[in-house]
C-alpha cells in the first residue's frame, strides 16, 4: 500500500531519471512560465515597508508572502495586526490582507501582494488559549508553535531538552485546527515538531527551514524522518534562502546551487506536492540595507554557537527580487518539468492553505 508521499516520491524519482531528456527552456519560456505563476514566499518581511520595498515586489512577482509580526506578547502582536490593517487602508493598491486560499489569486489578478499575519512564537498568547481565536478575528492565520527556546507550548530547536509539546501546546494546535490557523514548525525542537505533526489534524507547515543531511547538526535543519512525517499529513515544507542556513561559506562556496540542492533533497524524500519556497528575509534582500554592525554582532549575541551565524548571511543570486526567476533557470537546467515548478513556486502552498482555512 502506497500512500501519498511515497506515490510522489515515485513520480518524482521516474520524473529525475528522465531529466537527461529533457530539453532546456528558453529564457524566453521560463520567464512567460514565471510571469503566470503564482509565486508565494513562506516567510519575508521588510526593513522598511516602504517606497523602495515595495519597488523589490513588483520586481519578484510575488503574489504573496507570510510575513512576521512582532509577538512579545498579547498587546505587542494586536498592534501589529492593527498596522498592517492601517497599512493595507492606506496603501489598497499595493497589499491586502490574506485570510484565505483565494486571496493570493485576487491578489496575483489585481497586481497586489496577499500578505498572511504571521507570529514566528505563541509568546503573545500569554498561556490563554482563546487568544488564538482573538487573534485570528483580527487577521492572524498563522504562527510557530515554538521559537528556539522554550515556551508554555514546548521546547523550540535551541532549548538544552526535547521534550515536545506540553498539554497547553497540544490544547493550542486543538484550537489552532478549529479556528483555521496555520501550525508552523519552523523553530521547534526535533519532539516538538514530530508532536506538531502528529497531534493536528490538519496538514501543518514548516515555512522556513533546510536539510540536515546537507546541513548536518545545525538545529534548525530538518531530518528526513520529520519531512516524511510531514508528508505523510498533507503538510508543505519551505526551503529558506538564508546562505548560512543552507551552507557553510556564504558568499563563497555556498551558490544558489547549494539552495537547489536543498529543494531537490526534499523533493526526493517528502514528494513533489510538499517542498515549496521561502527566504527568511525582506523581499529587497539584505545586502542593500544590513551592516556587520547592525545585523551579524547582535545575532551572536541572541543566538547559541551552534546557530553558526556567518557574514555575509546572504547568496548573491538569492539577495536580489528577482531571486526565484534565476532559481528557475537551475531547476530547468537539472530538468525540472513546467507542473513541478509551478507547484514549488506556490501551488503547493496554496493547497496546503486550502486545506487549512477552506477557499
Amino acid at each position: 500500500m502506497l500512500n501519498r508521499r511515497d506515490t510522489f516520491r515515485i513520480a518524482a524519482g521516474a520524473a529525475a531519471s528522465l531529466s537527461t531528456a529533457n530539453a532546456a527552456q528558453s529564457p524566453e519560456k521560463l520567464k512567460r512560465l514565471y510571469d503566470r505563476s503564482l509565486v508565494i514566499d513562506a516567510l519575508s518581511f521588510a526593513h522598511k515597508w516602504d517606497d523602495i520595498e515595495y519597488e523589490a515586489v513588483k520586481k519578484s512577482g510575488y503574489a504573496g508572502i507570510i510575513t512576521s509580526l512582532s509577538r512579545r506578547d498579547l498587546q505587542t502582536a494586536i498592534d501589529e495586526l492593527v498596522t498592517w490593517k492601517h497599512r493595507v487602508e492606506e496603501y489598497p493598491d499595493r497589499y491586502m490582507f490574506a485570510l484565505e486560499a483565494r486571496d493570493f489569486e485576487r491578489a496575483k489578478r489585481d497586481k497586489k501582494l496577499a500578505v498572511m499575519m504571521n507570529f514566528q512564537n505563541a509568546s503573545m498568547l500569554e498561556g490563554d488559549v482563546d487568544n488564538v481565536d482573538a487573534l485570528h478575528a483580527l487577521g492572524m492565520r498563522c504562527f510557530q508553535l515554538t521559537y528556539n527556546t522554550r515556551n508554555r507550548l514546548g521546547d523550540g530547536c535551541t532549548e538544552r531538552t526535547n521534550a515536545g509539546l506540553s498539554d497547553f501546546g497540544v490544547e493550542v494546535v486543538e484550537r489552532m485546527n478549529k479556528t483555521g490557523v496555520l501550525v508552523d514548525l519552523s523553530h521547534c525542537g526535533q519532539q516538538t515538531t514530530f508532536d506538531g505533526i502528529e497531534f493536528s489534524k490538519k496538514p501543518v507547515a514548516i515555512t522556513h527551514t533546510m536539510i540536515e543531511k546537507l546541513r548536518p547538526n545545525h538545529p534548525r535543519a530538518k531530518t528526513d524522518d520529520q519531512l516524511k512525517a510531514l508528508a505523510d499529513k498533507g503538510g508543505v515544507v519551505g526551503i529558506a534562502a538564508l546562505g548560512y542556513f543552507i551552507g557553510t561559506e556564504p558568499g563563497g562556496e555556498t551558490t544558489i546551487e547549494t539552495y537547489a540542492d536543498h529543494i531537490d533533497h526534499a523533493v526526493r524524500i517528502a514528494g513533489i506536492e510538499h517542498v515549496a519556497l521561502s527566504t527568511d528575509f525582506p523581499v529587497r534582500g539584505i545586502a542593500s540595507w544590513a551592516t556587520r554592525e547592525d545585523w551579524y554582532e547582535p545575532r551572536l549575541k541572541s543566538f547559541k554557537p551552534s546557530y553558526d551565524v556567518k557574514w555575509p548571511p546572504y547568496i548573491p543570486a538569492l539577495d536580489s527580487p528577482d531571486r526565484f526567476r534565476n532559481l528557475l533557470t537551475v531547476l530547468d537546467r537539472r530538468g525540472w518539468k513546467t507542473g513541478d515548478l509551478e507547484r514549488l513556486l506556490g501551488k503547493n502552498w496554496m493547497r496546503l492553505f486550502k486545506d487549512v482555512f477552506g477557499n
